[in-house]
């Protein structure tokens, strides 16, 4: 009976949530459906790069090629020690529109890429500031669409949700679970309801007015967080300033993670930081995470009676018709997925708590952090 009562309770949540993702999810418009023509304010385009030589020659391309006609590229080189610098001065041979400042030291207190994308603003003088990554690919018509929906809805904050693929069959199947959670926690469609709690902050796309950025504090409020992106959106969301969110399928996308064991070490660094470094968030989330995501649909195919079984094939026709939708990168079959999704999910999240609580701290690019330290911050 009990068995019975959680399939249930499972089976009507599975129905609700997928109801809820699905009527949300249509709310988020499209970058590509944007119009084309409109204002043109002066942007700096701010990337930090460290030992980016796998990725960064093409997304730079793609960033120098952009048909929007007032911008300004500088690209923050933080103490790289691969061939990222030669292919920077190749690049700014060609391109006139492009800074390169190199770091050569970290002062104490902050994060690499933090201390990086602050100096990128404060060598910039534009009126607007896209904080982008080293691996984005951008269509050429990205930044002009952004900036007419900026203008038109009045906003001081756009983010995107960029294409994410991978050449990895396996990681493109864990990453349905891993936006799926996404989309259940930080609520990206209620980021531009101003009474609204939710925030949004991506580290592909973050453009912000300079004037909202200085008065939310800047990444000085923020030096030591690893989840950087999000937090700047929730200082500007903090602060009283308009930000919305779009999909960027088609015009802002890259390969986050090129296999599962690179997705695992990247996610380990900074799972812990998202819960504020709380151990009983950390547990409450694993505990939800098994309980509603990873062991329904196995448990009930596996010891269910017949009417079980019948609810743990409903959950999956469920988890496929979100899968399916044109908001995620998604194929309908990743729902078969999910449980494993789930499992390994909850795996980074007990192992990143784990590792950061038995050292004390985390070590980020080769520099320890203590624990009090990021709390602190």
């Amino acid at each position: 009976m009990t068995f019975f009562f959680y399939s249930v309770v499972i089976t009507t949540w599975w129905l609700a949530i997928t109801l809820y993702l699905l009527i949300k999810g249509k709310t988020i418009a499209f970058l590509k459906a944007q119009p084309l023509a409109g204002a043109q304010p002066s942007v700096a385009i701010i990337i930090a790069v460290r030992n980016e030589e796998d990725d960064l020659e093409k997304a730079l391309q793609s960033v120098c090629n952009l048909s929007y006609s007032n911008y300004r590229i500088i690209v923050l080189n933080d103490r790289s020690t691969d061939c990222t610098p030669e292919i920077l001065a190749t690049f700014l041979t060609h391109y006139p529109q492009l800074e390169v400042i190199h770091i050569k030291d970290l002062p104490q207190g902050w994060l690499g890429k933090n201390h990086a994308l602050y100096q990128g603003y404060l060598n910039s003088n534009e009126e607007w500031l896209l904080f982008t990554d080293a691996d984005v690919e951008f269509h050429p018509n990205a930044l002009s669409k952004a900036m007419v929906y900026v203008d038109k809805n009045k906003l001081d904050h756009l983010t995107i949700l960029p294409e994410i693929v991978s050449t990895s069959a396996l990681l493109n199947s864990m990453l349905g679970t891993f936006t799926l959670l996404f989309m259940m926690q930080f609520r990206p469609w209620a980021a531009s309801k101003p009474k609204s709690k939710a925030s949004i902050g991506i580290g592909a796309f973050n453009l912000v007015r300079r004037e909202a950025y200085e008065r939310a504090g800047t990444h000085q409020l923020i030096k030591l967080r690893p989840d950087d992106d999000l937090k700047l959106g929730n200082l500007i969301k903090a602060a009283g300033f308009r930000q919305d969110v779009l999909v960027g399928k088609g015009y802002v996308g890259l390969e986050w993670y090129k296999n599962v064991p690179e997705f695992v070490n990247g996610l380990m660094k900074n799972s812990f930081a998202v819960s504020g470094y709380s151990l009983l968030k950390t547990l409450l989330g694993i505990t939800f995470i098994l309980l509603f995501i990873a062991l329904p649909v196995p448990l009930m195919l596996l010891f269910g009676t017949n009417t079980i079984r019948l609810m743990a094939c409903l959950i999956l026709v469920f988890q496929a018709a979100y899968m399916a939708t044109p908001v995620l990168p998604n194929k309908w079959w990743h729902a078969l997925t999910i449980p494993l999704g789930g499992f390994l999910l909850a795996y980074i999240t007990a192992r990143s708590a784990f590792i950061t609580l038995k050292q004390k701290g985390i070590y980020w690019r080769e520099s320890f952090y203590p624990l009090d330290m990021l709390k602190g911050n």
